[in-house]
């Protein structure tokens, strides 16, 4: 019986890691999608600007 609860103690330890290390990830992926989205946008603006500029 022992040897069953070392079992699932360790194993939650890892599951809790996992959970965590997938957290972390989602984080980044999501932070990275707005950044991108953010710099797209900027640069979208930025050509339109140019455009603009060069009809005058």
């Amino acid at each position: 019986m022992e040897n069953l609860i070392l079992f699932v103690n360790s194993f939650l330890s890892y599951l809790l890691v996992f959970v965590v290390s997938i957290a972390v990830a989602g984080v980044g992926a999501f932070a990275g999608y707005k950044l991108r989205v953010r710099k797209n946008l900027k640069d979208a603006q930025a050509k339109e600007q140019e455009q603009d500029s060069d009809k005058k």
